[in-house]
């Protein structure tokens, strides 16, 4: 099934789950604690107040040569944000993945890989407890190079 086809279809809208799709097409499908809400809104937020020249946004799809990915949060610059909705296979420079019990090590491994090789400058990692990891293509870093004031840990 095409991202264009999930994103049109009335039966998939409104359900309380993110929905990405593997390399064969198949939507997958992942439900979400409150508290991935809680740390999505607030990742959200604070890029917001962090990196006010450029946008931050929820769950934006990316479509990448295993499927469509969606990051739960997501900063681009104001310069890139033209390419971003030409082209759905580019990355914004930001994608953070609020992580649930259900992701694996070897899920974020891909994923992070996927958003670098579709453009992204860093991939952020936040447990439920609101720690972040950051990552750029060169590994994991103390903080984030493009937002260096964002906090490692959310209250």
């Amino acid at each position: 099934m095409q991202w264009s086809e999930i994103v049109a279809d009335p039966a998939l809208k409104d359900l309380p789950y993110k929905i990405e799709t593997n390399e064969y097409g198949q939507i997958v499908m992942s439900p979400h604690k409150r508290i991935h809400a809680i740390w999505q809104g607030e990742i959200e937020w604070r890029l917001r107040q962090c990196l006010p020249s450029g946008r931050a946004a929820p769950e934006f799809a990316i479509d990448t040569r295993l499927g469509t990915k969606t990051p739960d949060v997501v900063w681009y610059s104001k310069d890139r944000e033209a390419d971003l909705l030409a082209d759905q296979r580019l990355a914004p420079e930001i994608c953070v993945e609020v992580l649930s019990g259900s992701n694996t090590d070897g899920e974020l491994a891909t994923k992070r890989a996927l958003y670098f090789e579709a453009g992204a400058l860093e991939v952020w990692l936040c447990d439920d407890t609101g720690a972040l990891r950051f990552h750029t293509p060169e590994g994991e870093q103390p903080h984030s190079v493009l937002a260096p004031d964002f906090p490692r840990r959310l209250a």
